[in-house]
C-alpha cells in the first residue's frame, strides 16, 4: 500500500473545517479534504505530532522559555494585510496541499513575527466544553524554517481546554490507530503537555491500552514536551515545538463511517 493511499484511509474518518467555502470551491479539492458548514464545528478525535526533542534548561520557567523562543523572531510584522494574506495562503494549503512548501513556509515565518495577541488562543484550540477540539497536522518545518513539507499520514490532535487534556494520534483508517493521551497546562501561549496513557488498535480487534506510568500530581512544565502558539483562529493554528520545528494544524471534525 502507497503512503498516498494510507494517508486517504485515515482522512476519510475526518473532515477539515471550513465554514466560508463555497459549492465552488469544494469542487475543486482532492477528495481527502472536504470542507465542512458552519455547524459542523464539534470534533471529537486525536493526535499530536510530535517534534524532535532537545534538551532544555531543567529550571528553565515558562516566562524563560516564551522570552527564549520568541527572541528568534525578533522583528515585528505591523502590516496586518501581510498577516491576512499569510493566514490565508495556510488555509489553501489546508484545503488543497498545492501551494508549495515555499509560500507555506513563508506564510509561517510572517506569522511567527507577528506576535499575535494570545489571549483568546488556549479556548480556541480546546473551546470551552469537553471533550474539545480536534486538528489535523497538515505541514511541519524544520527549525528556523530551513525547508518542510506536507506531513504524510493522517496526525489529529485533540486538545480539552475544560478539563486540561491532550490526545494524539495517528490514523490508518481500517489498518489500525496509534494514540496517546494525557494531560496539559496553558500559560500565556505555551501548551506543555504529559502524555499517560498509549492506545493500540489493530484492524477489527479490541484496543490495547498501556499506562505510561506518568505521576498524576505533577503538572506539565517547560521540561516536559510543549508548544510556543503563534495564532490560532476557527479554522488554522500555527505552533513551534520545543526543539524549535514549525507545525500548523486545521480544524476538523470526526466522521463516523
Amino acid at each position: 500500500m502507497t503512503m498516498s493511499s494510507i494517508h486517504v484511509l485515515y482522512v476519510s474518518s475526518f473532515r477539515l473545517c471550513f465554514p466560508n467555502s463555497s459549492p465552488i470551491e469544494a469542487s475543486k479539492l482532492s477528495p481527502q479534504f472536504k470542507p465542512l458548514n458552519a455547524t459542523s464545528f464539534r470534533g471529537s478525535k486525536h493526535l499530536l505530532f510530535k517534534l524532535p526533542r532537545e534538551r532544555t534548561r531543567t529550571r528553565a520557567t515558562l516566562d524563560d522559555v516564551e522570552r527564549d523562543q520568541l527572541s528568534s523572531t525578533p522583528h515585528l510584522v505591523e502590516d496586518e494585510k501581510e498577516i491576512e494574506e499569510s493566514v490565508k495562503v495556510l488555509k489553501n494549503a489546508a484545503k488543497t496541499r498545492k501551494v508549495s512548501a515555499e509560500e507555506v513556509l513563508s506564510a509561517l515565518s510572517v506569522i511567527e513575527k507577528a506576535k499575535v495577541d494570545p489571549s483568546g488562543f488556549f479556548e480556541t484550540l480546546g473551546g470551552r466544553e469537553s471533550p474539545g477540539r480536534t486538528w489535523m497536522l497538515i505541514f511541519t518545518a524544520k527549525k528556523q524554517l530551513k525547508g518542510g513539507g506536507y506531513f504524510p499520514l493522517t496526525a489529529v490532535q485533540r486538545f480539552d481546554a475544560a478539563a486540561k487534556r491532550i490526545e494524539n494520534g495517528v490514523y490508518l483508517g481500517p489498518i489500525g490507530q496509534l494514540t496517546f493521551e494525557g494531560r496539559l497546562s496553558w500559560k500565556k501561549r505555551i501548551l506543555a503537555f504529559i502524555f499517560e496513557n498509549i492506545r493500540i488498535k489493530v484492524g477489527p480487534l479490541k484496543p490495547l491500552q498501556i499506562s505510561l506510568g506518568k505521576k498524576e500530581d505533577k503538572e506539565p512544565d517547560t521540561k516536559d514536551p510543549f508548544f510556543i502558539w503563534f495564532y490560532v483562529d476557527e479554522e488554522i493554528a500555527v505552533a513551534r515545538g520545543r526543539s524549535g520545528g514549525t507545525a500548523f494544524w486545521c480544524r476538523c471534525h470526526r466522521v463516523n463511517n
